[in-house]
């Protein structure tokens, strides 16, 4: 079995890839500051697949640390590296937090990798190096606008470095620009856990609907969209999880056709944030309390994928649909509210 490293295995995307990694026969270790993650997820996938996982729980900004993970696995075949901040508004008023975080984790990562002579990189990369395009959908050679806010920047910025770094290294490399991941495992077992107020569109959907946020705002109705709110591509986090699977093995069998590759992950499908909430009323039979607030500093206005080449040449093709994200979604957050509330009356005991 090769072993592959991810980083931000306690998150979201990372816990889900760890899962797809698995079953499909690869060894895992991860790698975690849980800085924005707890270790929940990744106890929920050493549930699924009844196998322990080792996360180091490392921040990745600090060199000798993330350099003693490498001198104690020189066997690393390839590292999948979604270790980043995320959150477009934070990154809007926190931007130095973000060029520091994101970029300083990737360096060291990518002097390691050269070090060690890992053979295999796939680094999480995201639509919104695209700006604000000026045709949709997106292609992989869309030109690319200035971002929209510095955690479109970092990606940028991020992808600049690995395609630097491609060209003087024997790693091979690939950039996966997905779009918006959403849904849970249809287990219930792992899903998107925000630390705080959740940014993602979905979460903040499902904690409207249980009741953990009062109130949903749409950022905007003016945009030059079918109902005038944002237009996005959303991709169920189990579908973005096995394009990663599928990354790596398309670099074992020697199919890319130069040292960094990029891949556009997105269901090539255009859905308004209005109709995404009107999508989770109708297949949950919940009805959500929303209002129509001004727009949001470093929202892109429409953006979906042309997912051709990642069909073609991963042969990757999207499983769930917008009922499966938001029926899954639904279930994760019953489920960690059913949590929530049997830890709250085993403590009531105990006291």
């Amino acid at each position: 079995m090769k072993k592959i490293l991810v980083t931000g295995g306690c998150g979201y995307i990372g816990s889900h890839t760890l899962l797809d990694l698995i079953g499909h026969g690869y060894e895992v270790i991860s790698v975690d500051n849980n800085s924005r993650s707890n270790t929940r997820l990744i106890q929920g996938v050493e549930k699924i697949t009844g196998r322990k996982i080792k996360n180091y729980k490392v921040d990745l900004c600090d060199f000798d640390d993330t350099h003693a993970i490498f001198a104690e696995n020189d066997d690393i075949a390839g590292v999948i590296h979604f270790a980043a901040y995320k959150a477009v508004g934070e990154s809007v008023e926190r931007p130095l937090l973000y060029y520091q975080n994101n970029l300083a984790s990737l360096i060291n990562l990518l002097r390691c990798i050269e070090e060690y002579q890992v053979p295999y990189f796939v680094f999480s990369s995201s639509c919104t190096v695209y700006g604000n395009p000026d045709s949709i959908p997106v292609t992989e050679e869309t030109p690319q606008k200035p971002a929209e806010s510095p955690y479109g920047s970092t990606k940028q910025m991020g992808e600049t470095i690995i395609q630097a770094f491609a060209q003087k290294s024997s790693t091979q490399c690939i950039l996966l620009r997905y779009f918006n991941p959403a849904g849970a495992h249809p287990s219930a077992l792992i899903g998107e856990l925000p630390i705080d107020r959740p940014q993602n569109l979905t979460p903040v959907i499902t904690q409207t609907a249980i009741g953990k946020i009062p109130q949903l705002t749409v950022f905007g109705n003016d945009y030059p969209t079918r109902d005038g709110s944002c237009l996005r591509d959303f991709i169920h986090v189990c579908d973005l999880a096995h394009a990663h699977t599928l990354a790596i093995q398309f670099l074992i069998e020697k199919k890319n056709k130069s040292n960094c590759e990029v891949f556009n992950l997105g269901t090539g499908d255009g859905i308004t944030v209005l109709e995404a909430i009107r999508a989770f009323e109708d297949v949950n039979d919940v009805k959500l309390n929303y209002t129509i607030g001004p727009r949001r500093p470093g929202d892109v206005v429409a953006i979906y994928a042309n997912k051709d080449k990642a069909e073609q040449q991963l042969g990757w093709k999207p499983k769930f649909t917008l009922r499966d994200i938001m029926e899954t979604a639904w279930k994760w957050e019953k489920q960690l509210q059913e949590d929530e509330t049997l830890f709250t009356q085993q403590n009531s005991r105990l006291n």
